[in-house]
């Protein structure tokens, strides 16, 4: 049963982590021909995303720490490990991406535009880490 619960507390937590991203694809567009009212509602939409992607990657690790544990597999089985070589990496990029380029737009200084282009790569390269580690997770290959 505990197996079960924290199972279902995993996988929700990567849909909690992945799924404001899909969102926040079209306000792109509007963010790009916002005004500065409007420019502040996207951007708290962006920042709101991070912070629950922060704390559902909280939930997160700690219930995969907690099936590890349960399940008896060792940590250096290659998926596991791959995984968690790419959670490393995402919670880097998480961090670096999304915070500095949502502060620069208050900067009257700085172009829109190129900073709309970058939270769109930023977000293309999250989602793509999150679901490498995704198919890490479900398919399980044997690497080596």
């Amino acid at each position: 049963m505990a197996y079960r619960v924290l199972l279902y507390i995993h996988i929700l937590s990567v849909i909690l982590s992945v799924g404001p991203f899909f969102i926040l694809l079209p306000l792109l567009k509007k963010l790009r021909t916002a005004g500065p009212g409007n420019e502040e509602a996207y951007l708290d939409s962006f920042k709101a995303a991070v912070r629950l992607a922060k704390h559902a990657g909280h939930v997160l690790v700690v219930s995969g720490v907690l099936l590890v544990l349960i399940t008896n597999r060792s940590w250096t089985t290659p998926w596991l490990l791959t995984t968690i070589i790419i959670l490393i990496c995402s919670l880097y990029f998480l961090a670096r991406a999304f915070s500095p380029t949502i502060r620069r737009f208050k900067d009257l200084k700085e172009q829109r535009n190129p900073l709309v282009t970058k939270l769109k790569k930023a977000i293309w390269i999250y989602m793509a880490l999150m679901m490498a580690m995704l198919w890490f997770m479900v398919a399980k290959p044997v690497i080596w």
